[in-house]
């Protein structure tokens, strides 16, 4: 497989179908959208423009009327639509999965593409069952894709923490924190607000490592979890003649994923709790070159 194709798992676990709607789509604007609408109403303004009369743009002003509203009600369209916004989807998830994997380091690509393999040879595997357990074929085909996509996500989160953790150094944060310390009961008072709010930055930026550290070594653990059970799952699809069973197998592990996934999203939310401290200190930095400024321009003249 080259990262210049699609890769698999271009939905979420258990995606809802064409027929399902997460959010029910202007189905007027789309009718009136569709190609051959347009050229029927230009059709009707050329017609008028040639013979000179506002009768055309009139019938097909009520002609429109008419159907916008039947065809926007009609079921069939409304499925219409919702499988071209399904498409839509897809087509995005797929984009953003080919990104996210591209932005990876070979290594993890390659256990991405291991994994992609182990799925593919699960489906093939029980493919091969009669009809009447095709049901819980595609039940199980759905988490695969789901867990593929939380595979990938868990891995790109993986390689942003590792890379975090290489480039910080705790010990230096220590060491600056230690120095401030030491030396703020002799700075002039403005400088010691500044330099209490760089502690308390710092400090934050200590405890930001330490649950990014401890944090790194969850999702590594289910990363390996994710690979474990979908070989064993694969090995058991050699004999293993029940898909529901294989199914809730991965439905336990998708639960698995989307715990760790919450718990990604929890430590980067530590990462925008810097930004008001931040801000303060530069506009105290701001205040303070000024009046700095100022007297220096008072003592100039």
């Amino acid at each position: 497989m080259s990262f210049g194709g699609s890769f698999p798992g271009p939905s979420l676990p258990d995606a809802p179908g064409p027929d399902a709607s997460r959010k029910d789509p202007n189905y007027v604007k789309e009718a009136f959208n569709i190609q051959y609408n347009w050229i029927a109403l230009a059709g009707a303004a050329a017609f008028a423009l040639v013979t000179g009369t506002a009768v055309p743009l009139a019938l097909a002003g009520g002609l429109e009327l008419m159907y916008l509203a039947v065809v926007s009600q009609h079921p069939r369209f409304q499925r219409l639509v919702r499988s071209w916004k399904f498409a839509e989807e897809q087509k995005q998830n797929e984009r953003k999965l080919t990104d996210m994997l591209r932005s990876l380091p070979p290594d993890m690509q390659g256990r991405y593409l291991r994994l992609a393999e182990v799925c593919r040879s699960i489906r093939s595997n029980y493919g091969q069952l009669s009809s009447t357990s095709q049901i819980f074929v595609q039940q199980m085909d759905s988490r695969l894709e789901g867990l593929l996509h939380g595979y990938a996500r868990l891995l790109s989160a993986a390689f942003q923490q590792r890379q975090y953790v290489k480039t910080t150094d705790p010990d230096q944060i220590k060491k600056e924190i230690a120095a401030l310390e030491q030396h703020i009961q002799t700075d002039p008072p403005r400088v010691q607000d500044i330099n209490r709010k760089r502690m308390e930055i710092l400090s934050k930026r200590l405890e930001k490592y330490q649950k990014i550290a401890e944090n790194r070594q969850v999702v590594d653990a289910q990363c390996s979890a994710v690979e474990d059970v979908l070989q064993l799952v694969r090995d058991q699809s050699v004999t293993m003649r029940d898909p529901q069973q294989v199914s809730d197998q991965l439905a336990n592990l998708v639960h698995d994923v989307e715990q760790t996934e919450q718990t990604v999203q929890q430590v980067e939310s530590i990462f925008s709790g810097l930004t008001p401290e931040m801000e303060g200190i530069m506009q105290d930095v701001g205040t303070s070159s000024t009046s700095i400024s100022g007297q220096r321009t008072r003592i100039g003249s």
